[in-house]
């Protein structure tokens, strides 16, 4: 395995790669996606931060990348959806840098009431410049938190700590959860009219860019602050400059930016009334050192394991869950890649989970299921993109839980559906993975192992007449299951040694008694 780390990866998360056999790549951030693309030719794993974007061009031809990981929270500079339709997972590890990204936005706080960088840059400059900056005190001023997890949570529970007034507008919280907690919920419109300072605490979306448009400024009080250390493009630069100048905003601190670096040329770099950082909200060593430690655990148990952990495009899935679900997977997709070979074109899916199934997370092996019966038409479907794949070929994918597990444990009971076709499959985990019925024929067979599916004449003589052809080829047989079907018919699953040759396969659909004949 290979893992290619840009954007400066904190060593001790690489160094458990390199604990568990990986190659690992270090690279400067790489902007331009042809160089990217290229990169990543051969890599299984990419990590970045904020520097280098993960476009759709760059992971077009990435035929092993199999994770895009981010060392951090917000996946802005990621094409999610690009990733997603390849089968890609993208995970985040959001709760590394919490405290240093909550910690910084106070930090902007203190100096936009105390004029600490103006203050800075004066005595450098040799003068003592006392005059022009008197400050205020931020106790007993009103806080204004939009975005109310993680790192909003904490800036709100530090600004109560040090006495500020504090309401915040969540646009993911619910009506119902006003008046919980010890911070109060408003619309928006009504925290910024309340507020002497807002701060931002949001990931940026459609929804959320420029969501402090002019219009919105203006609603707060004249005199007001803004502190933006989230996501560049949630403020308005150009409006934010505008009522600076106005003087209907005191002052503002923004850590992001709509383009990083800023450029040179910047109006934002000249504004007396603005405090600038270089996006530093998660660059503290024990930031750095969490989410690179976090990120690297999180891929390690996906791929060793199947766990699901900080994945943004798969559902999640503990280490618990995991272990639960572990031993079923190979038996999914050896009965994905059976399902496939009885009906080359399915239309419709129905999987029932029976017996005993309250424990069972069975969404991963759902995907899991879809992924191997379409894989066979298309390399490139994992559990990511299966479900979506599915839909988007027509493919009706159908789950039910409990019921009769006849006798088992677990049960799994697979239709599949296409071309004028039904099959139907049951499996369990017995002595290892079991198909242990097929199309009602009471038949058991490994369906990991090289199987021959027969449908025959049930007449004296087949099992000999098949064996010693099989025996003429060179084929040894190491299981002949048989299942009478009724109508004169049999089923057999032969368990060989070896695949058989296509010639040889021929002469077994051509000997006498013999109605159908498909290798697994």
């Amino acid at each position: 395995m290979k893992v290619l780390a840009c954007d400066g990866i904190h060593d001790d998360g690489l160094a458990l790669f390199r604990d568990a056999g990986w190659e690992v790549v270090v690279s400067d951030p790489i902007k331009d996606p042809a160089a990217l693309a290229s990169a990543l030719d051969g890599v299984d794993a990419v990590l970045v931060r904020s520097a280098t974007p993960v476009t759709a061009e760059a992971i077009a031809d990435a035929t092993k990348l199999r994770v895009i990981g981010r060392a951090g929270a917000g996946v802005d500079t990621i094409d999610v959806d690009a990733a997603t339709a390849r089968g890609i997972a993208v995970m985040n590890a959001p709760d590394g840098n919490t405290l240093a990204a909550a910690e910084h936005a106070i930090s902007l706080l203190f100096a936009l009431a105390r004029h600490i960088p103006r203050a800075d840059a004066g005595m450098k400059a040799g003068q003592w410049p006392k005059a022009g900056l008197t400050g205020f005190e931020l106790e007993g001023k009103r806080l204004g938190v939009i975005g109310l997890g993680r790192i909003g949570a904490t800036v709100a529970r530090k600004a109560l700590g040090i006495g500020m007034e504090v309401a915040a507008y969540d646009p993911f919280l619910p009506p119902a959860a006003a008046g919980k907690g010890s911070v109060a919920l408003k619309s928006l419109e009504d925290l910024l009219a309340w507020a002497d300072i807002v701060t931002l605490h949001v990931p940026r979306t459609k929804e959320t860019t420029n969501l402090l448009s002019e219009a919105r400024m203006r609603l707060m009080k004249p005199g007001g602050y803004v502190v933006n250390a989230a996501r560049g493009g949630l403020v308005d630069e150009a409006a934010l400059v505008k009522l600076l100048d106005e003087g209907h905003l005191a002052g503002a601190a923004l850590d992001t930016f709509v383009t990083e670096p800023l450029q040179a040329d910047s109006p934002l770099r000249a504004h007396e009334k603005l405090i600038l950082t270089p996006h530093l909200g998660a660059s503290t060593s024990e930031a750095q050192q969490a989410v690179s430690t976090i990120l690297a655990r999180q891929i390690l148990d996906f791929i060793d394991t199947g766990a699901v952990a900080g994945c943004v495009n798969l559902p999640p899935l503990t280490a618990e869950a995991a272990r639960e679900v572990g031993p079923w997977m190979p038996l999914m997709s050896a009965l994905g890649r059976l399902a496939a070979r009885l009906v080359p074109a399915p239309t419709r899916l129905h999987i029932t989970y029976a017996g005993r199934t309250d424990a069972l997370d069975t969404r991963p092996l759902t995907r899991l299921l879809v992924a191997s019966l379409l894989g066979t038409a298309s390399g490139r479907i994992t559990p990511v993109n299966a479900l979506a794949e599915a839909a988007g070929r027509g493919l009706t994918v159908a789950e039910t839980l409990g019921g009769d597990g006849d006798g088992f444990d677990r049960l799994l009971r697979i239709r599949v559906e296409g071309d004028g076709r039904s099959r139907e499959i049951e499996a369990t985990l017995h002595r290892g993975p079991r198909v242990v019925r097929l199309d009602g024929v009471e038949i058991e067979f490994d369906p990991l192992a090289n199987v021959l599916l027969m449908r025959n004449e049930d007449r004296p003589g087949m099992i000999g007449t098949v064996g010693s052809k099989l025996g003429e080829a060179g084929v040894n047989i190491v299981n002949f299951a048989l299942g009478a079907a009724g109508d004169g018919q049999a089923r057999a699953a032969i368990t060989v040694d070896r695949a058989v040759e296509d010639e040889q396969l021929v002469e077994l659909r051509a000997t006498p008694g013999v109605l159908s004949l498909q290798q697994i």
